[in-house]
């Protein structure tokens, strides 16, 4: 009997190793992609982003793999072990993990639908930023005050998510300037546009124009620049360039920012309407 249950113990430990092993091994092959692809894709330019869109197919299909070899061919459940661990696993989710695979179902859905993927800027609820990873439980942001938030996967299923590229390297982005209501308004629009074609940032073709909007309101106008910047990471540098050399020369043109404040100006409209 002390021999039998030696080796009943031998057995689970084994197996429990190489259960462990599995899971390491997938992870650093993970790890290793990751980098690797991360690395290579910078050097592409324009294609780093198509390049980034593999990733999260590979990491779910390691990790499906892993927990494949892991309960088919270790565990070696039997129909009645099977039929018992199912009913495990969905008291566990009811009673606790419904958010964890909640999460890796998300996951699932980014991978497959691609709402967004690696490298786009997305808006999730809260959250804005550069995708930086798609894991299997979290989406990682990096905003654009340079801080890493973990967005759970499962908002992709209550919550609106928006792309603001969808997998193009550039990206459109909107510029507002306020001038006073006694101001030259075309020639402000003229200003504006030469200092968005200018900018070393601006990407023009012609699915990609600028575009130059005036709106009149009761103490100001708001000039309102719609372009593409040529690459998404860009984005705050060219609405910074933009801006700094459009007022440079406004003011030469003796063209003024409104007296008054423009948010209070903005709520009194809203609680007219």
């Amino acid at each position: 009997m002390a021999d039998n249950s030696i080796d009943t113990f031998t057995i689970d430990m084994g197996t429990v190793l190489n259960a462990a092993l599995i899971i390491i091994v997938a992870y650093l092959l993970v790890r290793g992609i990751t980098f690797a692809l991360g690395r290579f894709s910078e050097r592409l330019g324009i294609h780093r982003i198509t390049t980034k869109i593999v990733l999260p197919l590979l990491k779910f299909s390691i990790y499906g793999f892993a927990l494949y070899f892991i309960l088919a061919n270790i565990f070696n459940i039997s129909y009645r072990e099977n039929i018992a661990f199912s009913g495990f696993l969905g008291a566990a989710i009811g009673f606790g993990l419904k958010d964890l695979f909640a999460d890796l179902l998300g996951g699932i859905t980014i991978a497959l639908e691609r709402p967004y993927q690696v490298g786009d800027k997305v808006r999730m609820g809260d959250y804005y930023g550069e995708v930086a990873d798609i894991g299997l439980r979290a989406t990682k942001l990096v905003t654009p005050d340079d801080n890493f938030v973990s967005a759970p996967n499962y908002m992709i299923f209550t919550q609106a998510v928006a792309s603001a590229n969808a997998g193009s390297p550039e990206m459109m982005v909107v510029i507002d300037l306020f001038i006073d209501s006694n101001s030259d308004a075309l020639l402000a629009m003229k200003i504006l546009r030469e200092a968005v074609v200018t900018s070393r940032y601006v990407y023009i073709s012609k699915k990609r124009p600028v575009t130059i909007l005036l709106k009149d309101y009761p103490f100001y106008r708001r000039l309102r620049a719609k372009a593409y910047v040529n690459d998404l990471r860009y984005e705050f540098e060219f609405e910074s360039d933009v801006t700094k050399r459009a007022w440079v020369e406004l003011s030469k043109h003796g063209i003024k920012s409104p007296k008054v404040n423009i948010l209070e100006a903005e709520s009194k409209e809203k609680m007219a309407g």
